[in-house]
């Protein structure tokens, strides 16, 4: 499959005062890193991080929406921006929060689903437990959001990643409990690594 990804990494955190979640360490990796790897097992070509250069596991595009900290849209929007200064344009994108402690399972079920898709669908997003849309665990047609993001007032800033994708034919898919369960609060980081923990033992 011809895919590159957008990883989302550049949020203000408010939640946990401001602090760096993609470097936060679970399972001995940081979120960013489980990210990374988890696109590039799957074939992922580029890779941008969107958000301020951080030591990675692999060498990857960063980029940066202007001015900074302007919402997923516009973080989204500049990954796509970089990909066509780079000449880049792969027909899928995953498009992922870098703050998901079980990534490489959203990557896996989003793969895993694809292929069962109308032909006519723009992509996929992984639903939590109670339904809502996770948008940024998904796995888009990238031509479908790039004609969005050309329409969207000042490149995205300030609009919900939402903005990009509810118009667009996406399948939405319920996911197994807590697979699409992202790290908002310290209580968060503290369950994701203790069921890390529990899964490391024999």
């Amino acid at each position: 499959m011809d895919v590159g990804a957008i990883l989302l990494a550049g949020g203000r955190a408010v939640r946990v005062g401001g602090a760096a979640k993609p470097l936060f360490e679970v399972g001995g990796m940081t979120l960013l890193d489980r990210a990374v790897e988890a696109v590039a097992g799957a074939g992922a070509s580029p890779v941008t991080v969107v958000g301020d250069a951080q030591p990675t596991s692999r060498q990857v595009d960063w980029a940066r929406e202007e001015p900074p900290f302007g919402g997923p849209a516009a973080a989204t929007i500049a990954g796509l921006a970089r990909w066509a200064a780079r000449g880049s344009d792969p027909e899928w994108m995953f498009l992922l929060a870098c703050d998901l402690p079980r990534v490489d399972d959203v990557v896996a079920r989003l793969l895993a689903d694809r292929p069962l898709l109308p032909s006519d669908t723009d992509g996929l997003c992984l639903a939590d437990e109670s339904g809502r849309p996770q948008w940024l665990s998904g796995l888009y047609r990238t031509a479908a959001v790039r004609a969005v993001a050309s329409a969207l007032p000042d490149a995205g800033r300030d609009a919900p990643a939402r903005a990009l994708l509810h118009d667009l034919q996406i399948g939405v898919v319920r996911a197994e409990p807590g697979v699409a369960t992202d790290i908002d609060t310290w209580e968060d980081l503290t369950r994701a690594r203790a069921r890390a923990a529990a899964e490391e033992k024999p």
